[in-house]
């Protein structure tokens, strides 16, 4: 998984091609997106196609902690087994309990799936969004194999079939040995898998924020964006810093199968405070999962 460094902006090759990535074995499901593994510097679509009145954040409920704490609501995020050494192969693991302390093995479809789990090195480097395995003792489980020491935030998106209520719960995990860390610098463009996406529009704290993406290739546009996890783009958005995590997605009414879009993909974002955001934008084309790596700080 070679993780370009969060340069988070760096070409998000190897999140580029999604592809050969053991821990992204959900993506293991769609090769495409295997290995998503960025760095910060990674980075949809108002109107992609026409479609109108998609939630941007439907699913993903906004939570008063920014998914920043390992538990809310009653529901909690239990301790993550994953290797303790990078390039060790071998599982990454966790459960979430409920209000009765018991593994919950119930939860609701959002974006295609049942959970989403992001991963991140506290500096934002080594970014990947991938969806593990749930049996049904309630234990979510995916290969996994760490890139480079250092901490790593561990964020689970997820809606309990008994709340109907979306919370995004977090953790944090340790990978041995000495971290360099690379600090993110703004950067509104980006490449990743020869594909070239740029964002436009101004981050404003405390408010919504239209982020439009276009994607080109060989300086033409790219019209043949395909769905992905419900639509034709899926954007993660961290506060550099803490990880305060933010969830977005496209404007626009959900792609059906064999649907094609670009190059332009709209996102409504709502920055909670001044900063610098680490922007991870994934699309499809071909059936390979790319990942751009953006930074934005906000204006106003």
């Amino acid at each position: 998984m070679n993780t370009a460094r969060h340069d988070p902006h760096a070409e998000h090759h190897d999140h580029a091609e999604h592809r050969g990535h053991p821990e992204h074995t959900e993506h293991a499901e769609s090769a495409a997106h295997a290995g998503h593994d960025v760095q910060p510097g990674h980075t949809e679509h108002a109107g992609h196609g026409g479609a109108a009145g998609h939630d941007p954040h439907a699913g993903h409920g906004g939570s008063a902690t920014l998914g920043l704490a390992r538990a809310e609501g009653g529901y909690q995020l239990g301790a993550v087994r994953a290797p303790g050494s990078p390039g060790e192969p071998g599982t990454l693991a966790f459960e979430i309990t409920g209000p009765d302390g018991e593994a919950v093995t119930d939860f609701a479809e959002q974006h295609d799936k049942q959970l989403h789990l992001i991963v991140a090195r506290s500096d934002g480097a080594h970014f990947r969004h991938v969806h593990p395995v749930l049996d049904e003792q309630g234990t979510w489980s995916l290969p996994w194999a760490w890139d480079a020491p250092g901490t790593y935030r561990v964020f689970a998106d997820f809606i309990p079939s008994a709340t109907g209520a979306g919370l995004t719960l977090s953790t944090t995990v340790e990978a041995t040995g000495e971290e360099t860390p690379q600090a993110a610098t703004p950067r509104a463009e980006t490449t990743t898998g020869g594909y070239d996406v740029a964002v436009h529009g101004t981050l404003t704290p405390g408010r919504g924020s239209e982020l439009r993406f276009t994607v080109s290739r060989d300086g033409e546009p790219v019209t043949s964006l395909e769905p992905y996890l419900g639509a034709f783009g899926h954007l993660v958005a961290l506060r550099d810093g803490d990880l305060a995590y933010l969830h977005a997605h496209p404007h626009g009414e959900t792609p059906q199968p064999g649907d094609t879009s670009g190059p332009l993909i709209t996102f409504e974002v709502t920055a909670p405070t001044s900063g610098r955001y680490l922007l991870f934008l994934d699309f499809q084309v071909a059936g390979t999962v790319f990942t751009a790596p953006l930074v934005l700080d906000t204006v106003g």
